[in-house]
């Protein structure tokens, strides 16, 4: 991990009508996708949104901690922490 390495909590749920992002609850990213929770599917299109999102590579976001979980812990590489936090306000980094 290098100092511009960003962490930060993902509470993500599978199967929604599309993916977006809900916005920041209690300093957790809420996040929606339409896959379902099978054979990685979901932590993909969860990579997929917050690249897409913060305007970085895929390559650039990683799940660390949670894989299997609701819960995540994804890093964000190459990005200040103050542009994720000015993205979305309340997030915890």
């Amino acid at each position: 991990m290098s100092a511009s390495d960003v962490r930060f909590a993902v509470r993500l749920t599978p199967r929604a009508a599309l993916d977006h992002v809900d916005g920041v609850i209690d300093g957790i990213l809420r996040a929606r996708v339409g896959a379902p929770a099978v054979e990685g599917a979901a932590n993909n299109a969860l990579i997929r949104l917050i690249a897409e999102e913060l305007g970085v590579a895929r390559s650039s976001v990683r799940i660390v901690a949670g894989a299997s979980s609701r819960q995540k812990l994804v890093v964000i590489d190459g990005v200040d922490p103050s542009t994720i936090v000015a993205r979305w306000p309340g997030l915890k980094v």
